[in-house]
């Protein structure tokens, strides 16, 4: 009898524990494992992490190695590209983590750190993105008004992360740890969550509302009505350096350059005029350049920006039946914000000449010297050769004077 009550109060004790055991394995089984479009998620984070990597750092060697490519323009795209790796290697891989396993598992202090950062290199793009915009609007449209400079595109990427990293304190304020289930939080990190922790309700829909207006609505409507003056400018309206009144010039160039009478000042005016339509197509290549960068950034950050208002503001998913259809939404847009970091350089490559030239250079750099390698070696072995069959060539031709002393 002593026996099986032993057996009794030892099956007692470890029941919890198996209990507990059963019920994480059935959390990871069901739960936590990745799922099937997860897998290709991840690759697909993966692939956007090594693009992302190499292609900005490519950018900001590209503009540190040539100093023709250090104008303006060029120096607000490094910091959008350093903007960018920062994320990059920051934020992106805890992001994967916590998408596909709803988990946070580094900390508080990350818990804080990461979505700040995360936070300061959205306003530092757009920001960013909203000065190219100005430094165009004025070169194109008003170029009398105001004269841009390197020396002021310095100070403008100083403020730009000066003001974003002030403004976006309160994210990382009303970051905190917390659990889903308060039960295992004493037996597993699974299910802790990095999330906002305010006050009272109005705050989260006030500072929302005004995130988004200050970060997404407001600069794109304003970089929107610059470029489209910027593209009446270049490409419809008669101004000076426009292409038809450039035409016009070349024409009469033509006729005048018939007469001989008027010889080195047609030629003075015809180097003007070809210089005024390289002038026009680099500006009308570098405004299509950014245009693009400006449409991606917009189609990337629209799901999540609409997502964290309907989110936080009017509540909607707080009650919602189709749970996982609503966080696949939210994951795809998570990868989207890092695939916008990804795509700029690849629209570099194809809308810029001096970029892509850049890159090829930078690609090509081992494989050039390992040909140049190769070529040195060809050149040596074939003068080698040459001096060898040279050297037969002499002896041949005494031997056959010998040959033709005796004979006579």
């Amino acid at each position: 009898m002593s026996g099986s009550t032993g057996d009794e109060d030892c099956d007692v004790q470890h029941t919890p524990v198996d209990d507990d055991d059963e019920l994480l394995r059935y959390i990871w089984r069901e739960y936590l494992h990745p799922k099937q479009y997860e897998w290709v998620l991840i690759v697909a984070y993966i692939i956007v992490f090594f693009v992302s990597l190499i292609g900005n750092s490519l950018v900001c060697f590209a503009v540190w190695k040539n100093r023709h490519m250090r104008t303006v323009t060029n120096y607000f795209i490094v910091n959008l590209s350093f903007a960018d790796v920062l994320v990059t290697i920051i934020c992106l891989p805890a992001s994967l983590v916590v998408d596909i396993t709803e988990t946070w598992f580094f900390g508080n202090t990350l818990c804080k750190v990461v979505p700040y950062l995360q936070t300061i290199s959205v306003s530092v793009s757009v920001l960013t993105l909203s000065c190219i915009a100005q430094d165009r609007w004025y070169a194109i449209c008003h170029p009398l008004m105001f004269k841009s400079t390197a020396k002021r595109a310095r100070k403008s990427i100083v403020v730009i992360w000066v003001v974003s990293c002030i403004i976006m304190i309160p994210q990382a304020v009303v970051m905190e740890c917390s659990s889903l289930l308060p039960e295992l939080t004493n037996k597993t990190s699974l299910f802790t969550v990095c999330d906002e922790h305010w006050g009272a309700e109005i705050y989260p829909k006030v500072y929302h509302t005004c995130f988004f207006i200050v970060t997404y609505f407001a600069p794109l409507c304003l970089m929107i009505l610059a470029y489209i003056q910027i593209c009446h400018k270049l490409w419809f309206q008669q101004i000076p350096g426009s292409t038809s009144v450039l035409q016009r010039k070349w024409r009469s160039m033509q006729c005048s350059a018939s007469s001989p009478a008027l010889g080195e000042p047609v030629r003075v005016r015809t180097s003007t005029v070809c210089a005024e339509i390289k002038q026009v197509r680099a500006r009308r290549k570098t405004a299509s350049m950014l245009m693009a960068v400006l449409f991606v950034f917009a189609l990337c950050y629209l799901p999540i920006s609409v997502l964290n208002v309907m989110k936080r503001v009017f509540g909607t998913f707080k009650k919602v039946n189709d749970r996982e259809k609503v966080y696949a939404w939210f994951t795809f847009s998570h990868w989207l914000i890092y695939a916008n970091s990804a795509a700029n350089p690849i629209i570099y490559n194809f809308l810029s000449g001096k970029f892509r030239k850049e890159f090829k250079a930078a690609f090509s750099c081992h494989c050039c010297s390992k040909s140049q390698n190769q070529t040195k070696r060809i050149r040596t072995r074939t003068s080698t050769e040459s001096r060898k069959s040279l050297s037969t060539q002499v002896n041949n031709m005494d031997n056959v004077s010998r040959i033709s002393d005796q004979m006579v």
